[in-house]
């Protein structure tokens, strides 16, 4: 048994509108209509049809919705860059500051929800400089009751304040104690009246932001350029080496180098280290300054 099937046809809703606000259906029976489809679109239970609002304009003015659309995106495109350049230059974060309860979270925490529609929760975050934490606690935070209460200042009485947490920040990271250790630091900070904190407190807040101890030189560099005489015989050098022999033996060799011509002015062997050599040795130095070949002044 073979089965048929009966393509429904479709036609156009401008000749239906037209049908529908004429009132007459012999344009529509003279254009292929049948005549009990046309009847029907006469009824007013017409279902409503969705459609684009830009279908009947031209494309010079899609253009010009197109241009204008354009220049207002450049434009929030260059507010928003310039916008998050000046957070950056100013080093804004909340993670520093602390807003009242009321309007001012109330209002923050409406704006990241909107702006989730477009970003995600991760990235909002990150441009407001707010941390997962800190959003999901105000978030789920209960509103106090008392009305005279806007924000506690603190959890514990053993917690930390804001001050007192960005005063151990500015000292860890200062190159003025850049020497001094963490330990002593902390002692330090009681003595002068900045900051009662206990030195794991102090480590603890070191990992957990993650900050660096300036490790710049303290002492100042070793000149390259040794002691440098203007003349001859203005600065002499007594230099003595240490020579092994083969048989196991040592002798010193001295000698007396001037330091302008580095010419050596006496020498000698010994075979102990005697203070006493070394005098006899700048005798004959002296003694040698007017020798033919030596340089003198």
């Amino acid at each position: 048994m073979s089965s048929t099937t009966r393509t429904q046809r479709r036609y156009d809703h401008r000749l239906r509108e037209m049908v529908c606000n004429s009132k007459n259906i012999d344009a529509a029976v003279g254009c292929g209509v049948p005549r009990s489809t046309a009847r029907g679109w006469l009824a007013p239970r017409a279902a409503p049809v969705v459609t684009l609002p830009a279908d009947d304009d031209d494309d010079i003015h899609l253009q010009q919705q197109v241009l204008d659309l354009r220049r207002r995106l450049d434009r929030l495109v260059s507010l928003l860059r310039l916008m998050t350049l000046l957070l950056q230059v100013t080093g804004f974060s909340l993670a520093r500051a602390r807003l009242p309860e009321g309007t001012a979270k109330t209002r923050l925490l409406r704006a990241i929800d909107r702006s989730r529609s477009h970003f995600t929760l991760r990235a909002v975050l990150r441009m407001v400089g707010l941390s997962h934490t800190r959003y999901h606690a105000w978030s789920d935070k209960t509103p106090c009751s008392l009305a005279d209460q806007a924000s506690c200042p603190r959890r514990s009485p053993q917690q930390l304040t804001r001050d007192e947490v960005n005063a151990i920040r500015d000292m860890v990271t200062s190159d003025e104690y850049r020497h001094v250790p963490t330990g002593t630091l902390t002692r330090l900070a009681q003595r002068i009246g900045k900051v009662f904190a206990s030195a794991n407190t102090w480590r603890r807040l070191i990992r957990l932001h993650r900050w660096r101890r300036p490790r710049q030189r303290v002492y100042p560099a070793k000149p390259k350029i040794g002691i440098r005489a203007s003349c001859a015989n203005e600065i002499w050098h007594i230099d003595t080496t240490l020579i092994r022999l083969l048989d196991g033996s040592r002798v010193y060799l001295r000698a007396v180098i001037d330091n302008f011509s580095r010419r050596i002015l006496a020498w000698n062997v010994g075979a102990t280290f005697d203070p006493e050599s070394s005098a006899k040795l700048l005798l004959d130095a002296v003694r040698n300054m007017n020798a033919p070949g030596v340089i003198s002044v």
